[in-house]
């Protein structure tokens, strides 16, 4: 937590000066205001979520839409300050800023802000059509659709889950899978909004199908997280599998991290011993929220793997990270017999802002390619 806190007052310092440094004859005879302003909107994050939890209102949502919409603020104000100075650097240039540059930067993060804004709302359909090599009696194909990082109750409200959930619906899936981060953490909020009610009209032949992201482990709620998904007719699997129809298996795991984030610190069992008793004849299909550690995928012989989590670094240029840490952070990928599908997520964490990736359905038209023989 303390180095968490010097970073982040540290960030905050940084650009509340360079603005200072910038807007100087405006605000000279202000200035000790000036940073009481400045350490008001860095609490505002904290602040607003604690206000959600204890307090309600009409006010209150506001509020906390302010505190996550500055952490986009900041972030952006500091990667444009840190360009400036290296420009400033480079060129050997004065080091303090003018005041036209300080407006070139307030401009440049709003309108990158507006961008964001507009992008996270712009909900598209990936289609990916894979093959499976394993005959099937009965079932040539199934269409399925995925949907990961909803992050329902704080970031997505009853508008856009009622847009995803008609969405959905027009795709005509066989079978709808959530990879995890369905509940922002804050179950009441998901409550509180009937979701459940709106999910409940999803209409695939086969059923709805979930796993647990982090979020639902934070503040040890995953049990009732699990109870609320349930509620909404959906088959949530926390390391455990299901014979769909006698057909193919959904084999759904808990999150890697839920060890750290939930109180009572319960570890995931090993993937061999989720799986066992499994007919590797049939199809598999894995529910693993995080696209981490594929080579247990590969070795226990999953064909189709279907992730969430990177959100494809949400704020650009964070896919540059992600694409490090995650041999796949968003798309398809063919690993020797095993596929992956990563989604960069529905919706989003903290504000509802997208500069990298987009609000994302995945429709995965899948062939079982034994069938032709």
């Amino acid at each position: 937590m303390i180095p968490f806190i010097t970073i982040y007052s540290s960030v905050h310092y940084y650009i509340g000066l360079r603005f200072l440094q910038s807007f100087a004859p405006l605000i000279d005879t202000h200035v000790s205001l000036y940073w009481v302003m400045v350490a008001l909107l860095a609490l505002s994050p904290f602040v607003a979520r604690l206000a959600k939890r204890v307090a309600r209102g009409a006010a209150i949502g506001p509020i906390a839409d302010f505190g996550n919409y500055w952490l986009a603020v900041i972030y952006y104000a500091g990667l444009l300050w840190a360009g400036v100075d290296l420009v400033h650097f480079i060129a050997r240039l004065p080091a303090a800023p003018s005041l036209a540059v300080g407006i070139g930067v307030m401009m440049a993060v709003a309108v990158i802000l507006a961008y964001g804004l507009w992008n996270a709302r712009l909900t598209r359909v990936t289609t990916y059509h894979i093959g499976i090599n394993k005959p099937v009696e009965g079932l040539a194909g199934l269409t399925a659709v995925m949907v990961s990082d909803l992050h329902l109750g704080t970031a997505v409200n009853n508008s856009r889950l009622a847009e995803m959930v008609d969405r959905i619906n027009a795709l005509k899936p066989d079978i709808v899978f959530f990879a995890g981060d369905i509940i922002d953490g804050d179950v009441s909020e998901f409550a509180k909004q009937e979701m459940p009610r709106l999910l409940r009209q999803l209409t695939p032949r086969l059923g709805s199908f979930a796993i647990l992201g982090n979020h639902e482990h934070l503040g040890d709620n995953s049990v009732e997280a699990t109870r609320h998904m349930s509620a909404s007719g959906i088959t949530v699997l926390v390391d455990q599998y299901t014979k769909v129809h006698n057909q193919f298996y959904v084999v759904g795991r808990n999150d890697r991290l839920g060890r750290y984030m939930a109180k009572n610190k319960a570890p995931r069992k090993e993937l061999s011993a989720v799986m066992a008793g499994i007919d590797h004849n049939l199809p598999i299909i894995l529910l693993d929220h995080q696209p981490a550690a594929l080579h247990e995928a590969l070795a226990n012989k999953v064909d189709l793997q279907l992730s969430g989590h990177t959100h494809n670094g949400q704020f650009f240029p964070n896919h540059l990270i992600t694409g490090r840490v995650f041999e796949i952070d968003w798309g398809h990928l063919t690993k020797e017999t095993l596929q992956v599908i990563v989604s960069c997520g529905f919706g989003t964490w903290g504000p509802p802002i997208r500069t990298s990736g987009y609000s994302e359905i995945v429709e995965i038209r899948i062939k079982f390619v034994g069938n032709d023989k």
